[in-house]
């Protein structure tokens, strides 16, 4: 049953994969069809070699990264829904935590795939009211009293989730907690990085818990 259940996760998964990619590259084909205005070759060529390696390479971090945390089934759910690491993996670790159940077991992974799909759906549904109630809602989230909510969402996110899991093990957490702390406020600049640097912390985490262990205080 595992077996066949993995098997069809797979093929889905691949198929689902294969099709969102199709459909992105659907949009920027048919407006360039449609106004009949093609990008010039070398222009095209420039913006790729400035944007693409780093794509490119975040996307493979966060395979390698994500993957053994979400399972398969949570894996391409949220690599075709995307906003991994704001939110699909966020309510993945949330749900399994408050379940009881850890990552990379079959339960884990079922209780992954069930929060990633309810959070794109409730991701969608949220855009579809706002999309129809935007002018509505404009003049009230463009207004002062509610931007300096708006400039501490990601931080009052991550923290509320890291409150949680550092309290779990704190001694795991702290040499992570406090090298990304000197990195940062060393070179702000890496604020934009932060999707590289994720497998480097988790590194240093593995590094630091199997010292911990060998020398006796875990």
């Amino acid at each position: 049953m595992k077996s066949s259940y993995s098997e069809k996760i797979h093929v889905w998964g691949r198929i689902w994969c294969s099709l969102a990619l199709v459909m992105f590259t659907l949009y920027p084909v048919a407006a360039s069809i449609y106004y009949k205005a093609w990008p010039n070759g070398i222009s095209l060529l420039k913006g790729l070699i400035g944007v693409a390696p780093i794509f490119w390479t975040v996307g493979a971090i966060e395979a390698f990264t994500f993957a053994p945390m979400l399972g398969s089934g949570g894996s391409y759910l949220g690599f075709v829904t995307g906003n991994l690491t704001n939110l699909k993996v966020p309510c993945a670790l949330n749900a399994m935590e408050i379940a009881g159940v850890k990552p990379g077991t079959e339960e884990g992974e079922l209780i992954s795939t069930i929060a990633i799909a309810v959070s794109s759906i409730v991701t969608t549904l949220i855009i579809f009211l706002g999309v129809i109630l935007l002018s509505q809602l404009q003049p009230i989230l463009e207004s002062e009293l509610l931007a300096p909510a708006f400039d501490n969402i990601l931080p009052a996110l991550f923290g509320a989730l890291a409150v949680v899991f550092i309290s779990k093990n704190w001694k795991i957490a702290m040499a992570p907690l406090i090298f990304m702390l000197v990195l940062f406020i060393s070179v702000p600049s890496l604020a934009g990085s932060v999707s590289v640097l994720v497998p480097v912390g988790a590194i240093i985490a593995i590094g630091a818990a199997r010292i911990l262990y060998n020398k006796g205080y875990l």
